[in-house]
């Protein structure tokens, strides 16, 4: 394994805390607001700001992760394997299909739906079954794992693949805190909505 990935690079462990990093910090973000109205009381009251504040912060973080991947790569060594034209070719298309489940499931939903809108109250009124939830409940995180383990083929470094898998098990750990929770939100809103026919 050492000849495949060189765990001596800093880049390696700085590319992977930033990987694990992201989600817990935009779960551990979402839930203090939800509960503490954090971002909303910042803001002044206004619940809608507070959530595009969030936006441009997991956004950002985003980009820096996907810099710092880039830099742990370039540091590492690369396989003959991986770097056959036909894996090449693969990684173009794994690049491309992760953009456009990315992209458009931010479409579907929207900055607000996108960006956790739902945890300051900002609700859609129905879940969104188009393209590409059609295809899969989590666009974006499959997406964006699509789109490293294009980077990491296109490199031809084993260390993206290693990475890669942290990003896949990252993103399952937070949807199964997501998941729930984001479900109860909307369960509470139709129970309150019923609540509240049945008071009139």
């Amino acid at each position: 394994m050492s000849n495949l990935i060189d765990f001596s690079q800093p880049s390696f462990w700085i590319s992977a805390a930033s990987i694990v990093f992201n989600p817990t910090f935009w779960n551990i973000a979402a839930r203090q607001e939800y509960h503490n109205k954090v971002l909303t009381k910042l803001f002044r009251g206004n619940s809608l700001y507070g959530c595009y504040a969030l936006a441009v912060a997991i956004f950002s973080l985003g980009i820096f992760r996907d810099v710092l991947y880039e830099r742990a790569l370039r540091a590492q060594p690369t396989h003959p394997l991986l770097q056959h034209p036909a894996v090449h070719l693969a990684s173009y298309g794994l690049f491309l299909s992760g953009n456009v489940l990315v992209l458009t499931s931010m479409w579907a939903l929207g900055l607000t739906g996108t960006y956790l809108g739902d945890y300051f109250g900002i609700l859609m009124d129905a879940p969104v079954t188009s393209f590409p939830f059609s295809v899969t409940q989590a666009p974006m995180y499959h997406g964006s794992t699509l789109s490293f383990l294009g980077t990491a083929l296109w490199s031809g470094k084993p260390a993206g693949l290693a990475l890669t898998a942290l990003v896949a098990v990252a993103y399952a750990i937070a949807r199964t805190y997501e998941d729930p929770f984001t479900t109860e939100i909307y369960a509470k809103r139709e129970r309150e909505r019923k609540a509240g026919k049945k008071t009139a």
